[in-house]
């Protein structure tokens, strides 16, 4: 298979994945586990055949499964590159981000009801971010996706940030919850420096990734808890008691967002927790899809805009 066959070829793979998927609930009568009404996972990702898992269509797939049992509407996903094959998956070459993002674009083609691209961007190749933004917006990517490819302060990422401004683009950023020291290939950021950034773009949305990824959340909740334009993710692998107590207490359920990331049934736990933290019916379903209909550009999630 040549490089230019793997968009082609991920997008078949979902499509007769998925349609095998809706012929298996369409003759399943139990009811959906993450309940009813609309729901949206903000960070998803989605691998293909040029990346270094060879089960990747099976892994696709059961992403796929695991959204039709739970319930969710769209999964606005992005690719990284070709996930550290042919380079570093944080510091992806310009032709690896280039072909993440046809990825990603195919999919969507190929899944209009249920998938929504960002556009995966290195900003240590500032031009080609731009163009590529610009690339996938005419595609109809609806967000950006920035890794940890630079330290979300930097200045290199004030032309991102103002471009995506510029088309309402939220931008996704990978953060740690509080970074004490440096990691190898990865320039990762905490919440304080994503507040930086945000504080110099007050007209862009930016969602903090995984606050359930590991390390110590209660520390991004002071950072941004008076950034109005930073929004939280609740993905990741976390599912301490009070992590999301703690998330409505320092910024309100209007400001989170329900997410999965790579580990699905941990989403799910949280998605069951929003039920017993005393949040009315409106609350939950902000974090579950409104406040994602709210920040996302008008037509992102079509049939959900008239009831946000």
């Amino acid at each position: 298979m040549t490089t230019a066959d793997v968009p082609e070829a991920t997008a078949v793979a979902a499509q007769q994945a998925f349609l095998a998927v809706r012929e298996e609930e369409a003759l399943d009568a139990r009811p959906l586990l993450g309940g009813g009404g609309p729901l949206i996972d903000v960070h998803a990702h989605f691998y293909h055949p040029a990346s270094p898992r060879a089960e990747w269509a099976a892994v696709n797939a059961a992403r796929l499964r695991a959204g039709e049992r739970i319930g969710i509407t769209w999964h606005v996903a992005s690719v990284l590159g070709t996930w550290g094959l042919d380079s570093p998956t944080y510091f992806a070459s310009p032709a690896d981000v280039t072909l993440g993002n046809d990825v990603m674009l195919a999919l969507q083609d190929a899944l209009p009801g249920r998938v929504r691209s960002y556009v995966h961007v290195n900003p240590n190749f500032p031009d080609h971010a731009l163009a590529e933004i610009d690339r996938g917006v005419a595609r109809g990517a609806v967000g950006v996706k920035l890794s940890a490819s630079r330290r979300a302060d930097d200045a290199l990422l004030d032309a991102i940030a103002a471009r995506a401004a510029d088309g309402g683009l939220p931008i996704l950023h990978h953060v740690w919850q509080w970074r004490r020291r440096d990691w190898p290939m990865q320039e990762a950021s905490d919440g304080v420096e994503l507040a930086r950034l945000a504080a110099r773009h007050p007209r862009a949305t930016f969602i903090l990734a995984h606050v359930g990824g590991g390390g110590e959340y209660r520390h991004t909740y002071h950072a941004v808890a008076d950034v109005p334009n930073v929004v939280m993710d609740l993905s990741g692998s976390g599912v301490d008691r009070g992590m999301l107590d703690a998330a409505v207490a320092a910024v309100g359920p209007r400001r989170l967002l329900w997410a999965c990331d790579v580990t699905i049934e941990t989403g799910l736990a949280k998605l069951r927790a929003l039920d017993h933290l005393g949040l009315d019916a409106g609350a939950v379903a902000d974090v579950r899809w409104r406040n994602a209909v709210r920040l996302f550009p008008a037509g992102s999630f079509p049939g959900l805009e008239a009831d946000a």
